[in-house]
């Protein structure tokens, strides 16, 4: 399979990836429509969006149990490279919205090889 692994593996990943979006930001609208501060809502969706986003990735998209720990440190380890090339992005590209989108699409990336290779990696029995 190599390193990118199954093409339907790939594409599970971002079928994920579509419904974990929708699930924070639709959180997040929720929660302002009730009244709710806006980074206390950001907060709240963003933790709950991350369990979220461990089962579907681990049920749906990998089809197999990871290392929670490993999850949660891949997040943090991706925030802050997606934070670093938005700062670059944005020496080269004044709009913030391009800017942001070209983050986006490049953390992806990133993110899918991280989850495939050290969080829901197949462990070999020793």
């Amino acid at each position: 399979m190599g390193i990118i692994g199954s093409a339907s593996q790939f594409i599970r990943y971002y079928q994920a990836g579509i419904l974990n979006t929708a699930f924070g930001y639709g959180l997040v609208a929720l929660l302002l429509a009730v009244g709710v501060n806006v980074y206390i809502a950001q907060f709240l969706a963003h933790t709950a969006g991350v369990a979220f986003n461990y089962f579907t990735y681990s049920r749906h998209a990998f089809r197999t149990e990871g290392s929670v720990k490993r999850f949660i440190l891949s997040y943090v380890g991706n925030y802050l490279i997606g934070l670093a090339a938005l700062a670059a992005m944005l020496q080269f590209i004044r709009s913030p919205y391009l800017a942001g989108l070209l983050v986006v699409i490049f953390v992806s990336f990133i993110n899918y090889f991280v989850l495939k290779h050290l969080v829901f990696a197949e462990r070999r029995a020793t």
